[in-house]
């Protein structure tokens, strides 16, 4: 909550002192792919791979034609695959945990100069808000992994909200068609029930993702 309300505050010191040019926001479409993993649920896990995709706002910061506040509304994948150590046979089983999120990060994104063609970096907070948790077999071994099975304090049902820090960097060709990498350090604890899971870990299960996308902002 600290980092929540710490970002919260830097981002809006941000804004107070700069010269937001709403009249010549540009508006864009963005999609790409998602590499993820939640830290610390589900051992062993490994990632999944997701799709986000969605639309953005390229908002001036000042007249430099440098700096901007980039709000995205995006469809946004993440979650994890698993293997249950305890199942008999050399495979075990192959689980699927997907959380689907409606995702609105707000960037703050910089050119590296005013030139048409340049890199850029881009730092800021992500929203994600839970659309649709979906669970592919999960381990007979521990039922409670599966949201919809009943009967257990504890279970492996996503947080309705989670937040992240978002970091990336691309380069834009004519400040129109774009390629970004981003990082995005989820903050808060994705399965808030599995704190209670008998041998399990209280440490905090956040999700860690990476993603690719393709913009295009439009004239």
């Amino acid at each position: 909550m600290k980092k929540i309300l710490l970002t919260s505050a830097l981002a809006f010191s941000t804004l107070s002192f700069a010269q937001i040019d709403f009249s010549s926001t540009r508006f864009g479409i963005t999609a790409g792919g998602n590499y993820s993993r939640v830290k610390n649920a589900h051992n062993p896990s490994g990632p999944r791979f997701a799709f986000h995709g969605g639309a953005l706002a390229l908002i001036p910061l000042g007249k430099d034609n440098q700096f901007y506040l980039q709000p995205e509304i995006l469809y946004y994948g993440a979650g994890e695959t698993g293997k249950d150590k305890d199942a008999k046979g050399a495979d075990g089983y192959d689980a699927v945990y997907a959380n689907n999120y409606l995702s609105v990060p707000v960037y703050f994104k910089g050119y590296f100069s005013e030139a048409e063609s340049e890199f850029f970096g881009m730092i800021g907070p992500r929203f994600n808000f839970l659309l649709s948790q979906n669970v592919k077999d999960a381990p007979v071994t521990r039922p409670y992994y599966d949201p919809d099975v009943e009967g257990y304090p504890y279970s492996g049902k996503a947080a309705s909200f989670n937040f992240a820090i978002g970091v990336g960097v691309g380069y834009s060709y004519k400040r129109q068609l774009e390629l970004t990498l981003k990082y995005d350090f989820g903050v808060t604890n994705t399965y808030p029930d599995l704190a209670k899971e008998p041998n399990g870990t209280s440490k905090g299960k956040s999700e860690q993702v990476i993603g690719l996308s393709l913009s295009y902002i439009f004239q």
